[in-house]
């Protein structure tokens, strides 16, 4: 559902709602007692599932500003399932950013003047924490008591991507912040970029907030190196210039950041990749891992050529680090999330 909302961010609560009618009949859904929504953003307050009322609600909206492209199309949903399902069906929201609550200060916080970041709440959110959770939790499912180390590097590698740095069930750190826009180069978003150079753009062709938003979300990334396309899979293909020096930035700085969560993590145990482009594509593995033997990760060619939609491990037998092509299941998740939100009422 998630995915159909996305690509009908355009549509009206009226359409949304019927575009919701027709899948529960395309699907012959019945007995419906609870829906679940994946929400981006939640802020400093909305920190746990949240069973849906006025308040709630009206927190979502006030955040939209923080995630722009996805907090508005969750509150189109809510409402439509409103309108359609009645009032009386217990709606809860998930939050992406919840997984991210308890970052460790030093992670968590921008170096600005602590009055600002005190008074309007600046810090380091991170996104995508169903995906992070989701992977976390079925690398451990493989190895049901026999973890000797649980030191994880995660990566959600989609149209956004993001990495996160887990250890044991504490999150260490993770390359989304204050929005989805910081850290990988992604589909069209540009990842880190320096400030300066935003505000010098901003000066020098006198663009709007509003068109510097539009810039770095949708006119970024892949999409904005190649001049071509934000498909990976195209760019893969593409004999063009530009095309190969985008996937190589892509790949360039996904390097850049395990490096650095080694870092953080004093050593890695296990490495999961996952999302569309992660799951599906062993070239752009093979690229992220090359060259890393030096910190004890080796991937295995013949396992990583054939793991393409499916969920294996990749790495040598004589890796130090185990390396996973991991299916992120957001919905057994989102699921469990929103059940234990309403036990806990």
């Amino acid at each position: 559902m998630e995915q159909v909302a996305q690509q009908r961010h355009e549509l009206s609560l009226d359409e949304t709602a019927e575009v919701l009618h027709r899948f529960i009949q395309a699907h012959a859904i019945s007995g419906i007692a609870l829906v679940a929504h994946r929400v981006v953003h939640g802020g400093q307050s909305l920190q746990h599932p949240s069973l849906i009322n006025a308040e709630i609600e009206a927190e979502i909206e006030r955040l939209a500003p923080l995630a722009p492209l996805h907090n508005p199309v969750a509150l189109r949903w809510i409402r439509a399932c409103r309108a359609s399902l009645g009032s009386a069906i217990k709606q809860v929201a998930v939050f992406d950013t919840a997984y991210f609550a308890n970052l460790p200060e030093v992670a968590r916080i921008y170096a600005l003047p602590a009055e600002l970041t005190e008074r309007l709440h600046l810090r380091r959110y991170g996104f995508h924490g169903l995906a992070h959770e989701a992977m976390w939790r079925r690398w451990r499912d493989h190895h049901a008591g026999v973890v000797k180390g649980e030191r994880v590097i995660s990566l959600q590698l989609g149209a956004g991507c993001s990495i996160t740095a887990t250890d044991g069930d504490s999150v260490k750190d993770t390359s989304m912040g204050f929005s989805p826009l910081e850290g990988l180069v992604m589909a069209t978003r540009s990842g880190d970029i320096d400030a300066g150079l935003i505000t010098w753009l901003q000066q020098r062709e006198n663009l709007t907030p509003r068109e510097i938003e539009r810039l770095l979300n949708d006119a970024s990334g892949l999409l904005g190196v190649s001049g071509l396309s934000a498909d990976m899979r195209e760019l893969l293909e593409s004999g063009d210039p530009r095309a190969r020096q985008a996937v190589e930035l892509y790949c360039y700085r996904l390097r850049k950041y395990i490096g650095a969560y080694i870092a953080v993590l004093g050593g890695v145990d296990a490495i999961l990749v996952g999302g569309g482009v992660g799951e599906n594509s062993p070239e752009i593995r093979a690229r992220i891992f090359e060259n890393m033997e030096w910190a004890g990760i080796r991937l295995d060619p013949e396992a990583n050529a054939v793991a393409a939609g499916t969920e294996q491990r990749i790495s040598r037998a004589d890796s130090r680090t185990e390396i996973w092509v991991i299916l992120v299941n957001e919905a057994r998740v989102l699921a469990r999330a929103a059940l234990a939100a309403i036990a806990g009422t």
